[in-house]
């Protein structure tokens, strides 16, 4: 598994930051790695979606629970990636971190390279988290 973890300070107030970030339909605005998401099903605050990523146009299909103002937490059950990334917002005062943690791996005879694929989530995450402070902040 290739473990990612990666944070930004964003100053701005919780509910603002959570207002984008809980967005999670408009997630290929920040997330440059997804380029389009199809919700399947609802159930309280679990979603059941397809996503389309960029490696190879795959598609991959995901688990996602949100707790209101903390934590998002995506778990593909389907597709090239197999594992988790889970966004998690600690209010600091006048100031927040998100944080990124990814837990993945490539699935199948896909999984030889699943070290190579790290430095570009690493990277994709980062310009995420960068994208949506300055989201945020301006």
């Amino acid at each position: 598994m290739a473990e990612i973890k990666t944070s930004i300070t964003i100053n701005s107030s919780q509910e603002k930051i959570w207002s984008v970030i809980s967005d999670i339909d408009n997630e290929p605005k920040s997330w440059k790695g997804t380029k389009e998401v199809k919700n399947i099903s609802r159930d309280g605050n679990t979603i059941s979606r397809e996503i389309t990523i960029a490696f190879r146009d795959q598609k991959c299909l995901q688990e996602v629970t949100i707790t209101p103002n903390e934590t998002i937490h995506a778990i593909f059950t389907k597709g090239v990636i197999v594992g988790e990334k889970i966004l998690t917002l600690k209010n600091n005062g006048d100031s927040c971190e998100l944080e990124a943690v990814w837990d993945v791996k490539l699935s199948g005879m896909m999984g030889m390279f699943t070290g190579m694929i790290k430095k570009h989530i690493k990277s994709g995450t980062e310009q995420a988290l960068q994208a949506i402070k300055k989201e945020v902040e301006n």
